[in-house]
């Protein structure tokens, strides 16, 4: 990473000018939350730094334990006579995997790292907080939600059902995630999906076991596996509008033992997942499984079962609240630097509870790919965007609950 005194961009405004001030400082937070990663769920020490650097960015309220390990900041602004009140969430959880790094602050727990700049997004929504709290520049009340587990645990979920909004009844909810995609000092979003839906299917095939040499005694669940994997390839091609995307991936097969080599196994299992954008597609792919594995299986004289489960619903941004993240980046970085139509991506977010719940839109904020890609082992958030990522999450704090003079 670039020397954080000498930042490879800057960008417009008094937040990115108030926050810049600091930078020293939040970077040095998001390299001790990367030293320290935790899984989801289990954010004691992440969720224990980020209460503290609450308390010492003199926020209002702090609110612990909510979703588990979750946390919540309160900042109320120089008026709440408007009775705004918005939600800025980052998520906080590691990932198991080894990190191959060597830099000082790399992860200091075998078999977790923070690969997906996790620990990026939590240093930048406390720097938000500070800014907020030192300036108090709205009307309204911001809301700042630390969620754990949103690397497959749907913590945000959990913070629903754990009386999240119930407690802070926002109007609006937004989020980011760094993008190595896109160059730093960039901003993507759009008017509509950010990321896909993500289902997780399990197809359970039974046939009749038996002695590879007389194979015609058997009714060969691996040759049925087969057929079904091709088949279902058909779904897509065959069966979803071509304007409607969606994937159907078979990831992973288990069936027999390996030293076995004439041994006929009587079951075999499929697992894989499928990604989409609406719940008519979603509801089409489900439907198409059950009735292509059974049928499948049936003619080889074979059964077969398929458990459909919907892990994340896709993430859908609202369109007045991404045109007011547009129009907030742009402040920051200019137009042209403002990617407004962004491509949505087939992975998935549990960011997309909150948009169930409520308005708002999910960002993308470039990070560069000199760290590496998300999820790997190499990869590293870049501290350069730390300083724009606060100003980001305080411009639509800014923007959503403006003071009368700068409505």
């Amino acid at each position: 990473m670039t020397s954080i005194f000498a930042p490879r961009f800057k960008a417009n405004g008094r937040a990115f000018d108030h926050i810049a001030r600091f930078h020293p400082e939040l970077t040095a937070l998001r390299r001790d939350l990367h030293a320290h990663p935790e899984l989801g769920l289990e954010e004691v020490y992440t969720s224990g730094r980020v209460t503290q650097a609450l308390k010492l960015c003199g926020v209002d309220e702090v609110h612990t334990g909510i979703g588990k390990t979750g946390v919540v900041g309160v900042v109320r602004g120089r008026r709440t006579d408007s009775g705004r009140m918005v939600g800025l969430r980052a998520d906080m959880d590691a990932l198991t995997m080894t990190e191959h790094n060597d830099f000082a602050w790399k992860s200091s727990t075998p078999g977790m790292m923070h690969g997906c700049g996790h620990d990026g997004h939590t240093a930048m929504l406390v720097g938000a907080a500070r800014y907020l709290a030192e300036t108090r520049n709205f009307n309204g009340t911001a809301v700042l939600i630390f969620q754990p587990g949103e690397e497959g645990f749907a913590g945000a979920r959990l913070m629903i059902e754990d009386g999240l909004f119930d407690r802070f009844p926002v109007q609006a909810v937004f989020a980011m995630h760094n993008w190595p995609f896109m160059k730093p000092g960039m901003v993507g979003v759009n008017s509509g999906p950010m990321m896909a839906a993500a289902d997780r299917i399990t197809i359970r095939i039974t046939g009749r076991g038996g002695h590879g040499a007389h194979a015609y005694l058997t009714v060969d669940p691996v040759l049925v596996a087969a057929h079904i994997i091709t088949a279902v390839q058909s779904i897509v091609s065959r069966n979803v509008r071509p304007v409607d995307s969606a994937v159907v991936s078979l990831c992973a097969m288990q069936a027999g033992d390996i030293h076995a080599m004439s041994v006929v196994p009587g079951e075999a299992t499929l697992v894989g997942t499928v990604r989409t954008f609406s719940a008519e597609t979603q509801a089409l792919v489900e439907r198409r499984l059950n009735e292509i594995c059974g049928a499948v299986a049936m003619a080889f004289g074979a059964t077969a079962s398929v458990m459909y489960e919907r892990i994340y619903p896709a993430t859908i941004n609202s369109p007045a609240e991404a045109q007011l993240a547009g129009d907030v980046a742009e402040s920051l970085v200019g137009a042209a630097r403002v990617v407004r139509d962004l491509e949505p991506s087939m992975g998935a977010e549990d960011f997309s509870f909150m948009l169930q719940a409520k308005p708002g839109a999910y960002l993308r904020i470039g990070q560069g790919a000199e760290g590496s890609h998300l999820h790997n082992t190499r990869y590293d958030f870049n501290d350069d965007i730390l300083p724009l990522g606060s100003a980001l999450h305080a411009g639509l704090a800014e923007r959503f609950m403006p003071l009368a003079s700068e409505a």
